[in-house]
């Protein structure tokens, strides 16, 4: 690397340390964590300019970090150079597994759903062949849908069971194109005059978890309404797909092509 690069990199780096500083976040704990996330399930090595790649630290910096997490168990250098995650990694993991309260996790996005868009949201997952009402926050409106935490409902009735059927690989042309949007919004389905519009949860590997939605009465929730807020459930959606995964990377919206490549 010529001087002046060096420099170049020397430079940038003070500035986002600084910048780092000023915000109360330690620098290099930040690079460890980027060669951390790194990884994903398919990965069960990294080469040294791989990492470097991915988080944007270069090579001498991204060792010299590797080395000292190494020395902790979170990495371990294979002979020939690269590296994968450590069993201080796989600690931690379980630790996480066994102390989750899904409810931590699931009641704050679904406040905030609700709060966005003024209706009520809830979170469903799938029992047998029904739907169960994990966890749910009320809207602001006078007027709202209301359903009992707990209570089991028709897969095949209302957006929150179709999302979940079409991304178990139901068959079929509705479901295919709900796999195609990434979301499904349902009028009069299950309940006359209640309206919802759903998109799916996913977990480790995008194993599917379950579905998200808003409801309330159709007078207020027409189609052009639900349209208009389906991008809002989906972004909703996307970021308890990354808390219920245990990742911090931020979510990307991105509408799926089919069930078996599309993910948050």
């Amino acid at each position: 690397m010529k001087l002046k690069q060096i420099r170049e990199v020397q430079s940038q780096s003070e500035i986002q340390e600084k910048q780092a500083s000023s915000t109360g976040t330690v620098f290099s704990i930040t690079k460890a964590l980027k060669l951390l996330e790194a990884f994903g399930g398919d990965d069960s090595f990294l080469t040294l300019a791989e990492l470097s790649k991915r988080t944007g630290v270069n090579k001498t910096t991204a060792l010299r970090i590797a080395r000292t997490l190494a020395d902790k168990n979170y990495l371990v250098q294979k002979d020939d150079g690269s590296w994968r995650l450590g069993r201080a990694v796989g600690w931690l993991g379980a630790c996480y597994q066994a102390t989750f309260d899904v409810h931590e996790i699931v009641e704050p996005v679904l406040r905030e759903l609700s709060i966005k868009t003024g209706e009520s949201a809830s979170f469903y997952v799938r029992e047998g062949n029904q739907r169960t009402c994990l966890a749910r926050v009320d809207g602001s409106q006078t007027i709202r849908h209301h359903v009992r935490v707990g209570i089991g409902l028709p897969l095949n009735l209302g957006s929150p069971g179709r999302v979940i059927l079409a991304f178990s690989g139901e068959p079929g042309q509705p479901y295919e194109l709900i796999r195609k949007q990434g979301f499904h919004l349902s009028m009069g389905e299950r309940e006359p005059e209640v309206s919802s519009v759903s998109a799916p949860i996913f977990g480790l590997d995008w194993k599917l978890l379950g579905s998200i939605c808003i409801s309330g009465p159709t007078s207020r929730l027409t189609q052009k309404k639900l349209l208009s807020l389906a991008q809002t459930v989906i972004h909703a959606a996307n970021q308890l797909s990354y808390s219920m995964a245990g990742s911090s990377q931020k979510a990307k919206i991105a509408l799926p092509e089919s069930i078996a490549t599309w993910h948050p």
